[in-house]
């Protein structure tokens, strides 16, 4: 993706054309001194972090670390921007292996909430999984020690280590009074992002946990498994990314194109009109246009909602659940230079095969599935969604926030599984159900 750079030789170059052009534009006169007054101002105001960083450096009561100011003045300005920008130092920088699909650490997908650790989801079969971990649960110490005033960075470093080694965790939980601790024993995590099984001998349930680099294998693999399981009895598929917070961009569009034959699968946009990407589907439904339902929930997130929003639009699949987290921003991971770590920078939105952004609204599923939520955890069971979170992108119109997403444990309560079941197997009837191709948009 192509990145902007803000120089100010340009800007003097610009003010110097406008001059030229007096004569014959007064617009770009005018344009020109607004230019130039612009320049003048970011001038202002560099010189004037110029003078509080060297006050800092001469008169704070200790003597402080250069690098670590400048460090906390970059997190700072990112964390300005919106919940999805920072600044990954080198080391942090040499650690982004998550999305490779290894790691050492607890397995929980964490995000930074009015300077607290916020649980989005724990990763199925994890050390943070077992030990009862939630989402929503915010995290306020690591051993004792205080979150609050750590970057996300810093707090995630902290929680990954030595395999077999402990982390005690301290979390506040939405209905309970008492902070809860818990210690984990940290392991590898080795997170298999694609699990698949039949249900009964003619569906087969395929979950996706996040989008990783082994995620479109992962899903090839299990429709080629499940297809020579089911055989001729095949009736459809239920993709569930309830609870998936996403991942990688690319790996979301392959996932979509596996179901797909022709057509948009996702647009990106960013600040200027020429930077505005297109991607699209090849041919090859890899289900033999079979039956697919989609399941969502409040904690579907990011790379989820392209897939889900993608099957919508094309009438590809039906979509049941309840409203999806609304994370409609790209992020582009923009290396600085040996030793000097990266810039994880909100770029682009991206916005489905009809055009819709899905920021701080949410996918609303066609068939909406409330589950039935034990007494005990009706406290703790919704997501706030992306428009609650501070200084979040603004919604191209009403915003949309807050949606369930609890997943019974045992999947005889799972009412949106056996809603998907029932539909496929022709026991329940939708108007949604088969989607109605007519209403597709145009591939």
């Amino acid at each position: 993706m192509m990145m902007r750079k803000t120089s100010l030789i340009l800007l003097g170059a610009a003010a110097g054309i406008a001059v030229t052009l007096i004569a014959t534009s007064p617009r770009i006169v005018l344009d020109g001194a607004r230019a130039q007054a612009a320049a003048a101002d970011t001038y202002r105001q560099l010189s004037l972090f110029g003078d509080v960083f060297e006050r800092v450096r001469a008169d704070y009561v200790e003597k402080p670390d250069d690098s670590k100011l400048i460090e906390s003045a970059i997190n700072g300005m990112l964390a300005g921007l919106d919940p999805h920008s920072s600044f990954m130092d080198s080391k942090s920088f040499r650690m982004q292996v998550q999305t490779r699909g290894e790691f050492g650490g607890l397995g929980i997908e964490v995000t930074m909430e009015d300077g607290l650790i916020k649980v989005v989801a724990p990763i199925d079969e994890t050390p943070a999984a077992k030990a009862g971990i939630m989402a929503n649960d915010i995290i306020t110490h690591l051993d004792d020690e205080p979150v609050q005033g750590l970057t996300l960075n810093q707090a995630v470093e902290k929680m990954r280590g030595p395999e077999n080694s402990k982390l005690k965790l301290k979390i506040m939980r939405k209905g309970q009074e008492k902070p809860i601790e818990v210690t984990i024993v940290r392991a590898r995590i080795q997170v298999r992002s694609v699990r698949s099984h039949m249900e009964g001998d003619d569906v087969g349930f395929i979950r996706i946990t996040q989008f990783n680099e082994q995620t479109t294998e992962g899903l090839k693999k299990a429709i080629t498994d499940l297809s020579a399981q089911a055989g001729d009895k095949l009736k459809g598929y239920v993709i569930d990314l309830r609870n998936n917070p996403g991942g990688l961009l690319d790996q979301a569009i392959s996932v979509s194109d596996a179901f797909l034959e022709k057509g948009e699968i996702v647009s990106t946009r960013g600040r200027n009109a020429e930077e505005t990407q297109r991607f699209n589907a090849r041919a090859g439904d890899l289900t033999k246009t079979k039956p697919v339902i989609v399941l969502i929930n409040g904690g579907s997130a990011s790379a989820s909602e392209i897939v889900a929003g993608a099957l919508q639009d094309h009438r590809r699949a039906t979509v049941i659940g309840t409203r999806s987290f609304g994370k409609g921003s790209v992020q582009t991971i923009i290396p600085l230079g040996s030793g000097n770590g990266a810039l994880r920078l909100t770029t682009a939105r991206y916005f489905t095969p009809s055009g819709r952004s899905i920021q701080a609204k949410g996918i609303s599923p066609d068939i909406e599935v409330l589950q039935d939520v034990p007494e005990e955890l009706k406290a703790r069971t919704d997501t706030r969604g992306e428009a609650s979170l501070r200084g979040h992108l603004k919604a191209e119109g009403d915003e949309q926030t807050g949606s369930q997403s609890y997943i019974p444990p045992d999947p005889k309560d799972d009412k949106a599984l056996h809603s998907a079941l029932d539909l496929i197997r022709g026991i329940q009837k939708n108007s949604a159900y088969p989607p109605n191709q007519k209403t597709a948009v145009p591939n």
